[in-house]
């Protein structure tokens, strides 16, 4: 099957797919069509994100439904509001010319009442979130007892946000003569656990491997200090222009944090995170797809969903725990033949998380120098001369009387000015920049893993939004700068505190300091009653005379010595 035409699938769902721009199957749609056309066995798919699972699935059970009946046939379960909505619209695009085939999504973060109203329409098809799909059941709003096919799309990431107990409340309620399908692009233990309790004699389906994502992505890692890593991403992205990124970071805070700096520099960014209303989250991401923004700093979880070709970039501002996750970012560049490039920024201690990475996924990630001003400034000159150059469909018109009287310039000289205008403020940064301190990968992982260990249980509690619960931070301290100094500090974020105060706080106490130099600050750790900081040890004095005696939004302040 190299054509979708060379199906059995109905005229309706051909022309709709044509449309579209669909003419080859995808290799997990040539395997998956043809089966579940033809066979009545439950099925595990396994295959990465950005295959098209999506058609896989819904294409053949398209052809197959009955749209004289007004049950519920189809059900798909999926982790995340964005990919629910995602999988509902294509569906509703494959079903364009089937006039009696109704689609509903139902999903949390918005009004239950609004969802139970569209249910009366007497969809055949369901597209759920585990929370959501279990409300409406508990309501009385949903039946499943008449479905017969169900879909798990991206299980593994449905059970590793917690949503075990869910799925198999979920499953109990579906009869045991439907058809089950589980899309995953990992097979692990809980997959595998519910694979066996839920279905039936499985046939397996599995395209490709971890590998395949990296063809046409070149993957580069940066080494940089924690206290330069923000500089290091804005010389990152300044020295790859007319780029449309992605950013990814392990915790809401973080991902908040980045977007600040990018957005306070001028960078047409946004953050993606579950701690943004929905709305937000829905005016972010109509902004991205519409390249009104160009950079997206996001949490793995909240970019699930978020289905975009053309991206030139990936950023992993920090690492992963998963090897898996580290390809599954990866792969949302290189999209649809075109080339992609995944860039890691890399602390010195991330020596042991790197050689995981590249052990488990076998790519090959290039070790790259920090852009120099120079470099950057070079790289900037290339990019407008490759938006100048390129083809543009959609030019205004206008009188050419208007543009004045340029014969006294040569065109050398016309360059030179636009680029001056251009570039003038970028160039005037960097020039007396010096170049950040080139670093070296450290053996040492015993601090890193501690904090990142606990930064990452942290992270994936709040990602599930009400389920999560902090966890106990426990352990002994870790190892730190022999020249830095730990404070306590009695304000949190119960107190709106964030880390620029902080910093503020911390370089205010310590302007009076004997030495002229400005004091060297290092981790600055939040939580919601109290905060932790540290600052280089010839400055311990000063923190804590004079913070006592200043105020925060009205509010005392102490800081001691941390045991």
């Amino acid at each position: 099957m190299n054509l979708f035409t060379e199906t059995n699938l109905s005229p309706d769902i051909l022309k709709a797919i044509g449309e579209l721009g669909y003419e080859s199957p995808t290799e997990i749609q040539k395997q998956t069509i043809p089966f579940i056309l033809s066979d009545i066995r439950d099925l595990i798919a396994l295959a990465q994100t950005g295959t098209g699972k999506t058609a896989a699935f819904s294409l053949p059970i398209l052809d197959m439904i009955d749209d004289t009946s007004r049950k519920i046939q189809l059900l798909v379960l999926c982790p995340t509001r964005e990919l629910c909505l995602q999988i509902s619209k294509d569906i509703k695009n494959y079903s364009k010319y089937m006039k009696d085939i109704k689609t509903t999504a139902v999903y949390g973060g918005s009004s239950i009442v609004e969802q139970m109203r569209s249910l009366k329409d007497k969809p055949q098809i369901i597209v759920g979130t585990p929370g959501r799909v279990i409300d409406l059941i508990n309501r009385k709003a949903l039946d499943f007892s008449a479905i017969h096919w169900l879909v798990l799309d991206e299980a593994d990431e449905m059970l590793s946000m917690g949503f075990k107990d869910e799925l198999e409340t979920i499953l109990s309620e579906t009869p045991e003569t439907k058809q089950t399908f589980l899309f995953s692009a990992t097979m692990n233990k809980e997959v595998e656990r519910i694979s066996k309790n839920y279905l039936t004699k499985p046939h397996r389906i599995s395209v490709g491997s971890i590998n395949e994502v990296k063809k046409n992505i070149t993957h580069e890692y940066y080494v940089v200090g924690y206290r330069q890593k923000k500089e290091a991403l804005k010389r990152l992205i300044d020295a790859n222009p007319n780029q449309y990124s992605i950013i990814f970071c392990r915790t809401r805070m973080e991902t908040q944090e980045v977007a600040d700096f990018l957005m306070q520099n001028g960078y047409a960014a946004d953050a993606l995170h579950g701690d943004l209303s929905q709305a937000q989250r829905d005016t972010v991401m109509k902004k991205f797809r519409l390249k009104n923004i160009d950079i997206l700093v996001a949490t793995d979880v909240a970019a699930r969903g978020l289905d975009v070709n053309s991206l030139t970039h990936v950023i992993h501002f920090s690492l992963p725990d998963d090897p898996e996750v580290f390809v599954h970012r990866s792969g949302r560049t290189g999209r649809a033949g075109r080339d992609g490039i995944s860039m890691a920024l890399i602390k010195p201690e991330e020596s042991r998380k790197l050689k995981q990475i590249k052990s488990a996924t076998k790519i090959e990630i290039h070790e790259r120098t920090i852009p120099t001003g120079d470099d950057i400034i070079k790289a900037q000159v290339g990019g407008v001369f490759e938006k100048l150059l390129t083809e543009h469909e959609d030019l205004f018109e206008f009188d050419d009387s208007l543009i004045p009287d340029l014969s006294n310039f040569t065109k050398e000289e016309l360059v030179h000015q636009l680029l001056q205008f251009q570039l003038k403020d970028l160039a005037l940064y960097y020039k007396d920049k010096h170049d950040l301190v080139e670093q070296k990968l450290s053996s040492r992982d015993d601090d890193y893993s501690r904090r990142d260990r606990r930064d990452r249980d942290r992270g994936r509690d709040r990602d599930r939004g009400d389920r999560g619960r902090d966890r106990d931070r426990g352990g002994k301290p870790r190892r730190r700068d022999e020249n830095m100094v730990r404070f306590f500090f009695n304000l949190g974020k119960k107190d709106h505190l964030k880390k620029l105060d902080v910093l503020d706080i911390i370089n205010k106490a310590t302007a009076g300091g004997k030495s002229k130099k400005r004091a060297e600050i290092g981790d600055i750790e939040i939580l919601e009653k109290f905060s932790f900081f540290e600052v280089e040890k010839s400055f311990k004095d000063n923190v804590l005379s004079n913070i006592q005696s200043m105020k925060f939004k009205g509010k005392d302040m102490r800081a001691e010595v941390a045991n």
